[in-house]
């Protein structure tokens, strides 16, 4: 299938690009990815892999709407990252007794 990605036309397979990601690990997925074989590769590591050319020269949707006319399955990763837990909350007495410590006897 021809198409074009950062202006340049390209002719793809779904074999092809099968064997360009075949021994490429997986960098974490924040974002867009596709999914090739049981792996969710994020969508700017296989157009670079593919194309051979730089992530900043390609949209992440270019390569998700050629992959998507190839037949992966291509999705957005939208859950968010947990907030951390807010630290309990201490009664001023309580911090102050924590800041100085506990006593030391001497004899």
């Amino acid at each position: 299938m021809r198409c074009v990605i950062a202006r340049f036309p390209f002719d793809l397979s779904k074999q092809g690009v099968l064997d360009s990601m075949k021994g490429v690990k997986p960098e974490e997925v924040t974002a867009e990815f596709v999914v090739i074989g049981r792996r969710q590769y994020p969508a700017k590591q296989v157009g670079q892999v593919v194309t051979r050319q730089d992530r900043r020269d390609f949209s992440a949707g270019e390569v998700l709407k050629a992959m998507t006319q190839l037949g992966f399955t291509c999705g957005t990763r939208t859950e968010a990252v947990p907030a951390p837990a807010p630290a309990p909350t201490a009664d001023p007495y309580e911090q102050a007794s924590a800041a100085l410590g506990t006593p030391q006897w001497s004899e």
